[in-house]
């Protein structure tokens, strides 16, 4: 089962998956980090390309 991970150390909070994605991606507002919407969201073509145009890289799915 694919999973996705966020590096939160090298997340800038940027807000560009949140952008692309607001149904799997949020920004925590404490940290201002990008987190998960849910526990086990559906990755989708969507959180994919959330994950390449992220500027620091910090999303990966893991297969």
């Amino acid at each position: 089962m694919a999973e996705i991970v966020i590096d939160t150390y090298r997340c800038s909070g940027c807000g560009t998956c949140v952008e692309m994605c607001p149904e799997v991606f949020r920004m925590d507002s404490m940290a201002e980090k990008a987190e998960l919407v849910a526990v086990a969201p559906e990755i989708t073509d969507p959180v994919y390309q959330a994950a390449a145009f992220c500027p620091e890289k910090c999303i990966e799915v893991k297969e």
